[in-house]
């Protein structure tokens, strides 16, 4: 348990510092032990079967001897933000007064570095609790750019990570995106529109136009996450961070051949230099 003095001193760092509160110290999800449990056991199931909704997979805990009817599912997977792909894809929920942009990528030939980028949001399990990630891709290159861990929804990790992304990698001609509410906040889309930045988001039945980045998010869970079971918020960010780095750098992706992503974005982006 944080202390309130501790938080006090955490506030008045913030603002020195101009960074968020979650930026420095995590504290742990307020679900109970059984909960936590149900909430791996529902995300390793889903990794499998991303077609299940609340119905299957409460009839799936019942198959395993799991006491968690399909309402305690339905709202862990609203929680954990998972929605199977036969729905509309905003894995996370709508603001009702903030505006949705058009989808931009419609039979676009993605070819070159920052020509698209993504960011989607995962639920990320620890021992006690849980966090989400936030991550910023390229389309081409399959690199992930930048990442913010969080202990809340709010908007502000995200917009952390997209301007880490935009001062380490210049900007993209169009940013697609879920209709996500963090994705949607004045913050985010100030971000992007004062870039002069095209911005994009997924229709409904397109589930499919984030299927890169829900990779990322299969292999780091099976890789990273589940094998260390992660006690804290800074051990995970620590090793989340080791894992991506082997992603960018070391680990070939399929879409290159014997490329790994950063050495795709790189090589690609050198290519086009020279050739202009």
């Amino acid at each position: 348990m944080v202390s309130k003095d501790h938080k006090i001193s955490v506030r008045r760092q913030c603002k020195l510092l101009t960074l968020t509160r979650s930026s420095l110290y995590y504290e742990l999800k307020g679900e109970s032990t059984e909960n936590l449990r149900f909430m791996e056991i529902i995300d390793r199931q889903f990794l499998e079967t991303p077609w299940y909704g609340s119905r299957q997979i409460a009839r799936y805990m019942k198959r395993n001897d799991h006491t968690c009817g399909r309402h305690r599912v339905h709202r862990l997977m609203r929680l954990m933000r998972l929605v199977p792909i036969y729905q509309e894809p905003n894995t996370s929920k709508q603001h009702p007064q903030h505006k949705i942009w058009p989808y931009l990528l419609r039979n676009v030939v993605i070819d070159r570095p920052n020509q698209v980028w993504c960011a989607d949001i995962s639920y990320i399990p620890m021992r006690r609790g849980f966090l989400y990630l936030v991550a910023i891709m390229d389309w081409y290159s399959r690199k992930v750019l930048a990442w913010r861990l969080s202990n809340s929804m709010d908007a502000d990790f995200c917009v952390e990570a997209l301007k880490e992304a935009l001062d380490k990698h210049g900007k993209p001609e169009i940013f697609n995106t879920d209709q996500g509410s963090q994705f949607t906040s004045s913050a985010w889309v100030a971000e992007l529109t004062d870039a002069k930045i095209k911005i994009s988001m997924d229709g409904k039945g397109a589930w499919r136009d984030n299927r890169m980045i829900e990779r990322l998010w299969r292999s780091l869970k099976y890789e990273c996450v589940y094998l260390n079971a992660f006690e804290t918020g800074s051990e995970m960010r620590a090793g989340i961070s080791k894992w991506l780095t082997y992603y960018n750098f070391e680990r070939p992706h399929s879409t290159h051949g014997i490329l790994t992503p950063g050495e795709a974005y790189a090589s690609k982006t050198e290519q086009l230099k020279i050739a202009a």
